[in-house]
């Protein structure tokens, strides 16, 4: 392809548009960051004899927190 072909492309092609809206990002990212916190609370509440719960709480708290902090940075304008 050469440069006037994708120049072309470019200029013909719709827009990017994302399946969540920017103005939802803030509210995911609180509802997000909040679970977070709250399973991080209930982790140091269970008892050091159930380590598949513990397991399973921490993972859920580990991606609800990446998720979280994803929809912070782009709801401040850091789209990573």
């Amino acid at each position: 392809m050469d440069y006037e072909t994708i120049q072309t492309l470019h200029n013909f092609l719709p827009p990017f548009s994302p399946y969540v809206s920017t103005s939802l990002l803030p509210f995911i990212a609180l509802v997000l960051l909040s679970s977070t916190f709250a399973l991080a609370f209930y982790f140091s509440t269970l008892p050091k004899t159930a380590p598949v719960r513990e397991l399973g709480v921490a993972l859920l708290a580990s991606v609800l927190g990446g998720f979280g902090v994803v929809a912070l940075f782009c709801s401040v304008g850091v789209y990573v």
